[in-house]
């Protein structure tokens, strides 16, 4: 019952949010323009504000573990490249790869990683080192397929992807925090304030906006890949990889950052990212409020697991 509850406390909240984007939009008070102008700010200040401060602030040299790191790259990249080549087998509307692609694989990571992991032990060592490890491929994988395979383009050029890659702002923020994580730079309590105020805003008003652009009835008509999406983020890809972690020997905290790398809902960075790509959004808002509301009862089950297996 406390684990379903703590589950509950980390996803409702969520949840509520972007209901009350869907509700504010539904009585005009958000509009298209709020809409696209929110979408560039999320994606080009806030977002990349964020991952710079979580990464710059983290002690990454002293809790440095390869063989943790190199695991969570290894899966990262195969949870990309087989769901990739899954929906290539199997999805017929080739409009909707990109999207679901990015959906399917990139979880929460660094938006609900460190406070589910801080919920359960009081502090958070080794979710910065998953964060580092996983995140910028998250978003290099994403770019890639959002480029290449966005709204079924079967042209876009590796150049293309590469060009895209190296100018998205999130990609850069993470980037950018590094050098400071590794030199222990800290900044001056004005600056910190600053990069705080701004990162502040990426999930509030990225949750918000995902609501906002959640679109009942287009949603409905993709009801099958939203599904699918989600029984893959939730349930497939922890199935797959939880015993590979478990077989390595990793425990306890290092096991929950590797739970919220595998089986944590989808991020609203997707939605962001598919928005400002030109990609399908209402596919990806879809899947993030489906995978949000089932992750309370995934992630209870997955704690749960690990739990009575005697690896947290």
């Amino acid at each position: 019952m406390n684990d379903f509850l703590f589950s509950l406390n980390s996803t409702i909240p969520i949840f509520f949010v972007i209901f009350i984007g869907w509700f504010l939009r539904q009585r005009g008070m958000l509009n298209d323009g709020f809409l696209s102008a929110g979408n560039k700010f999320v994606f080009s200040i806030a977002l990349p504000a964020l991952l710079f401060r979580d990464i710059s602030g983290a002690d990454i040299q002293n809790v440095f573990d390869l063989k943790y790191v190199l695991y969570c790259m290894i899966v990262t990249s195969l949870m990309f490249w087989g769901i990739w080549l899954f929906t290539e087998l199997f999805m017929k509307d080739k409009s909707m790869i990109g999207a679901f692609v990015q959906a399917s694989f990139r979880g929460s990571a660094a938006i609900l990683g460190i406070a589910f992991i801080e919920n359960i032990y009081g502090h958070s060592t080794v979710g910065p080192l998953m964060i580092v490890a996983s995140v910028p491929l998250y978003n290099i994988y994403s770019v890639l397929v959002l480029t290449m395979r966005g709204n079924g383009n079967e042209n876009g050029s590796i150049k293309t992807a590469i060009i895209n890659i190296l100018k998205n702002p999130i990609i850069l923020g993470i980037f950018a925090g590094l050098p400071f994580s590794f030199l222990h730079i800290d900044f001056p309590n004005v600056i910190d304030k600053c990069i705080n105020n701004l990162a502040v805003t990426a999930t509030p008003l990225g949750l918000l906006l995902v609501g906002a652009g959640f679109e009942g009835r287009k949603a409905l008509a993709k009801i099958k890949p939203t599904m699918v999406a989600t029984m893959i983020k939730l349930f497939v890809l922890p199935v797959l990889f939880l015993p590979i972690a478990m077989y390595l020997g990793f425990h306890g905290e290092s096991m929950i950052a590797i739970l919220i790398m595998l089986g944590s809902p989808t991020t609203v960075s997707c939605y962001i990212m598919a928005k400002n790509m030109g990609n399908d959004a209402v596919l990806t808002s879809s899947i993030i409020v489906m995978a949000t509301l089932l992750s309370s009862v995934s992630l209870t089950f997955w704690v749960f697991v690990l739990r009575t297996t005697g690896f947290i």
